[in-house]
């Protein structure tokens, strides 16, 4: 089994559990929608803060500057992010769930009606963006000891609970 196949595997019941969380909000209501994004904004700007500190990752691309935007739009501030930090390998399942999640966001954005905006749901990956993405965690994965394998599935599983806390105030 790969390794992103073990890391996907093993964070699944994580990822269910967060899914359910988001799920119960109602993205084509202003009000929902915009509790929505600020539960992301709780954990969005903390997990790319990380991934910047993180020396080496491969490349990524922010997205907190069009949760803001979005959350602007809605006449909402951006509240104070959560604390979280994710060093080493936990930078890398930390990665695999901040880039996974432009995958949902994408699904999630037809949701969203014209009028209501949508610039952080919307930010898909570039072509081959993805793909990139997991051949390097694969390929960091591959040279790496199992306690390096067992910190990233760490950082992954803590990721998906920084979403899931960010929810318990929205």
């Amino acid at each position: 089994m790969s390794f992103v196949a073990l890391l996907r595997a093993s964070s699944a019941p994580d990822h269910d559990r967060v899914d359910a969380l988001f799920g119960g909000y109602r993205l084509g209501e202003a009000e929902s929608y915009a509790r929505f994004l600020e539960a992301h904004a709780r954990a969005l700007p903390a997990a790319e803060a990380a991934l910047a500190a993180a020396p080496d990752l491969p490349a990524w691309r922010t997205r907190a500057g069009l949760l803001a935007a979005d959350l602007a739009a809605l006449g909402r501030s951006v509240p104070a992010p959560l604390p979280f930090a994710a060093e080493g390998a936990a930078a890398w399942g930390l990665l695999y769930v901040t880039e996974g999640s432009r995958l949902g966001g994408a699904m999630l954005a037809r949701s969203v009606p014209p009028h209501l905006p949508s610039a952080y749901l919307s930010a898909r990956h570039e072509r081959g963006e993805w793909k990139r993405t997991l051949d390097a965690l694969e390929a960091r994965a591959a040279a790496a000891d199992d306690a390096w394998r067992d910190e990233a599935l760490a950082g992954a599983r803590a990721s998906f609970r920084l979403y899931e806390t960010a929810t318990q105030d929205a």
